[in-house]
């Protein structure tokens, strides 16, 4: 991720003819100005095409600009054009970024690219940016609306304070604003349950907030299930009813999710001690498979074992436990008693460790 450090670094260069602009016209005139910006706009393009071999338009539309400003400075020196000059700046800048947000032509972001080469923005971050060129747009041109009534209606010290500290007043709330947002974000996110994202075989691909797992995207991530046997029963918990899928039916006796960074044993372990209390245990790997329904998409990693002398159930996870006979879970196959993946894995517990016996 691009931190603000050097993402200062990259538009720097950006920047520098409008501030050496901005500082030599306040000190020695607009001439002056004019004559550093320019100077510096045509040692940046050449630096550009003798390091990288490479034409830089946006170099060249940056000296330009500065240029026309210039001229108009020279032209229309007087009184009245002093005082609307922060305006027309800031007008120029308030069209290129309006087409970059109402149409489809994002100015900016291409502008934005000369400086960021090496950075790829996501589609969230684009999007970020261009809800940030938004608000910038309206502050322009609320600042802009707001020196043209000071410049004709209000005094000069009132005018001083309008066309230069309001402006910093303006974007400095809304960068203080930011700052609370994303530290409100940032600390809301590390509440956040994460779970990651994997393919077919197991790797994993990145993360994704649990909330997000379960639904139209169905994006598949791993989970752990565990069956305990005694002789020829199978340990099973009942789901709570609060449960969004599946309430009130009997499953597998230990399900759930891996955490993000966490490894399968990992997972099976904790997933054991939280439902059914069960820590000292020997796993054996049953099987892996995908399981999707219409909410989810799982990697399922079975295991089996045969440790059932300290079970103790927890009620805030599982609502009962019990050890079911085979012959008992058989006849109530396809009745609606247990979860549909407890029936495919029992499938897999008939054929790999019934039917090994």
């Amino acid at each position: 991720m691009l931190n603000l450090k050097s993402l200062l670094i990259k538009f720097l260069p950006g920047f520098i003819p409008i501030i050496l602009f901005v500082v030599a016209d306040s000190i020695w005139g607009i001439k002056t100005g004019l004559y550093v910006a320019v100077a510096f706009g045509v040692l940046q393009f050449v630096y550009v095409l003798v390091r990288h071999h490479k034409t830089d338009l946006f170099i060249l539309a940056d000296t330009l600009l500065l240029i026309i400003l210039g001229i108009i400075s020279l032209m229309l020196h007087n009184d009245a054009y002093f005082k609307l000059k922060p305006a027309m700046i800031e007008t120029i800048f308030a069209v290129l970024i309006g087409i970059s947000v109402f149409s489809k032509h994002n100015i900016m972001m291409q502008m934005s690219q000369r400086y960021l080469r090496d950075v790829k923005l996501t589609e969230a971050q684009v999007k970020e940016f261009k809800a940030n060129l938004r608000v910038t747009f309206y502050i322009f041109l609320i600042h802009i609306l707001m020196v043209i009534y000071s410049a004709y209606f209000m005094s000069e010290e009132a005018w001083a304070f309008v066309s230069s500290i309001l402006l910093y007043l303006l974007f400095g709330g809304y960068l203080l604003f930011q700052v609370i947002r994303y530290r409100i974000i940032k600390n809301r996110m590390k509440l956040v349950e994460w779970l990651p994202m994997v393919d077919a075989k197991g790797g994993v691909k990145g993360k994704i907030p649990r909330s997000e797992c379960h639904g139209k995207e169905k994006i598949m991530h791993p989970v752990v299930h565990l069956h305990i046997i005694k002789n020829r029963s199978v340990f099973l918990q009942k789901r709570p009813y609060d449960k969004l899928i599946q309430p009130g039916k009997w499953d597998t006796a230990v399900g759930g999710h891996l955490n993000y960074g966490e490894d399968i044993e990992q997972g099976l372990r904790r997933e054991a001690s939280e439902e059914i209390g069960l820590k000292d245990f020997t796993p054996r790997f049953l099987v892996k498979y995908v399981w999707e329904t219409d909410m989810e998409k799982e990697l399922v990693y079975c295991f089996i074992c045969n440790d059932h002398e300290n079970i103790s159930i927890n009620r805030e996870e599982v609502d009962d436990g019990k050890f079911w006979p085979i012959n008992q879970i058989r006849e109530n196959m396809g009745k609606d008693v247990f979860t549909p993946n407890f029936e495919k894995e029992f499938e897999f517990l008939e054929c790999i460790y019934f039917g090994a016996e």
